[in-house]
């Protein structure tokens, strides 16, 4: 089966941000995992972000090739298509007069032009919309509607539905998620524009039966300050609350081309820092909502849901403890299992795989967990097995090292960022204690990194970075497919091994 995921504007690209987060440790098992991102602020901040996270996970996915069911991290190969964006190949200033010829319609057609004044105010007509659709829904809708999903001449629709279709055709089926706001701009205006747009085109080449189409609305669940005197058209948060209730209205009466939907909001607003209209500058934190968003894709394309409308509640306002996570013991064992890692690879084994590259190898040479995976010194008595092991000095080596880091930090900045709400408490992890720590991990604090450790006292004291690294030449990293030395055979190794 087919996976395949559009991400909206900006609240769009922070879904998949924490869906490919997610994923990178196991929970969103799929093989194969397709992205498309849609805003016409290709500049966005988030949207980089998200990008800059995709490009890490790639580099990790592309040197841990290799699977085995123990090691549930990075088994999810992901590919993205380019950014798409309604000016692409438009010709025009990024205005909505000039996408549409207005002032040729005033001279051509006067009635099209006099709809057009009812529809649109001077002010929009003339803004420019390189910084995205300012929280106008009516305007990006009327723009996007412009993509021909008939004809595909244009990339990247042509090879997204056309994968589609082959997908369906070939009785795999497929699966597509569109996530994304329903109270701003160009989510607001994508998310039934585009579904209608897959739905209908699907529909008419005979596979629409095969294909199950999703999609996340994100409710309201932050704002921000005003825009100054010199901003005309932008998106205010003081409306968020009333484009919500007249897009529930349309999703409830006319949006038939979904047919699992997922609201996930909060009744507690984050509020953001300055007023941005777009660009790179309009970049958030991640948040929790997010994060409930991945678990939605994970429900959506590992599980069989019902059609329908899915929400979810906490237990109580104002916290989230892991009770208020579904299938929370899977989520739970493989969150625990990637902070354990990410902690200890940072904290511990890269610091001292950098201190063996500056001093020689011959400062771990004798370590069992360096023993099993890396050569010794140079013009050492080894024995046959590990002459054929690789040298931690190879470029590649270094490489890898580097490219695991990224991942770590990563990773740990886009979880220590859901933890940090203003007006919540959020008892996962213990994030505002140890992930702003540059030190990281002291033996004292590798059992204590999560909320509700039901281990006993026993279990907990033996919890430390030596013990862990003591259970490791025991591990039998033949079972962990190829590549199993080095580097890549030693972060393996460390991910098993901080399996709770």
């Amino acid at each position: 089966m087919g996976f395949y995921v559009v991400g909206i504007g900006g609240t769009g690209a922070k879904c998949i941000e924490a869906i490919i987060q997610l994923a990178s440790i196991g929970l969103i098992p799929t093989n194969k995992l397709r992205i498309l991102f849609v805003d016409a602020d290709e500049t966005n901040g988030n949207l980089q972000r998200v990008q800059t996270s995709l490009n890490i996970y790639r580099q990790c996915y592309q040197i841990l090739k290799g699977k085995h069911e123990e090691c549930p991290w990075m088994t999810t190969d992901i590919e993205s298509y380019r950014v798409w964006s309604p000016f692409t190949n438009s010709n025009t200033d990024k205005k909505l007069g000039s996408f549409f010829t207005y002032d040729t319609l005033t001279q051509t057609n006067k009635p099209l032009a006099n709809l057009f004044d009812v529809l649109y105010t001077e002010e929009e007509r003339q803004v420019s919309l390189e910084v995205g659709f300012r929280g106008r829904p009516a305007i990006g809708s009327s723009i996007i509607t412009q993509i021909n999903l008939e004809r595909l001449e244009e990339e990247p629709w042509r090879s997204f539905i056309n994968q589609i279709e082959g997908d369906a055709s070939s009785g795999s089926g497929a699966k597509v998620l569109l996530c994304g706001s329903i109270f701003g701009g160009t989510g607001a205006s994508g998310l039934p524009t585009i579904g209608r747009l897959i739905s209908n085109k699907l529909e008419r080449d005979g596979v629409r039966e095969s294909v199950q189409i999703g999609c996340i609305f994100a409710l309201p669940y932050f704002n921000f300050p005003k825009a100054g005197a010199d901003e005309k058209v932008f998106a205010s948060s003081d409306l968020f609350l009333l484009n919500t209730e007249a897009a529930l209205r349309y999703y409830r009466e006319q949006a038939q081309q979904f047919d699992t939907k997922y609201l996930i909001g909060n009744q507690s607003f984050e509020k953001l820092g300055e007023f941005s209209v777009g660009k790179d500058t309009q970049i958030n934190r991640p948040h929790f909502v997010e994060f409930y968003a991945g678990l939605a894709a994970r429900n959506f394309f590992c599980e069989n849901p019902e059609k329908g409308v899915h929400v979810i509640s906490r237990n109580q306002a104002g916290i989230l403890k892991w009770d208020d996570i579904p299938s929370v013991d899977a989520i739970k064992s493989n969150l625990i299992n990637a902070v354990r890692f990410a902690y200890i690879w940072l904290g511990d084994f890269e610091k001292q795989l950098e201190g063996a590259k500056n001093k020689g190898v011959k400062e771990l040479d004798g370590f069992a967990w360096f023993d099993k995976f890396f050569q010794g010194p140079p013009r050492m008595m080894i024995g046959p097995a590990r002459r054929n092991l690789p040298d931690l000095s190879e470029t590649s080596q270094q490489e890898a090292i580097k490219i695991i880091n990224n991942w770590c930090e990563d990773f740990l900045r886009w979880l220590a960022d859901i933890h940090q709400c203003d007006n919540e408490k959020i008892e996962l992890f213990k994030a505002r204690e140890h992930f702003a720590n540059s030190n990281r991990l002291g033996n004292d604090k590798f059992s204590d990194l999560f909320f509700d450790d039901a281990r006993g006292k026993e279990t907990l004291d033996k919890d430390t970075p030596v013990e862990l690294k003591n259970t490791l030449g025991a591990l039998d990293i033949s079972k962990f497919g190829e590549p199993n030395q080095g580097v890549t055979g030693l972060a393996k190794a460390i991910y098993v091994a901080c399996k709770l």
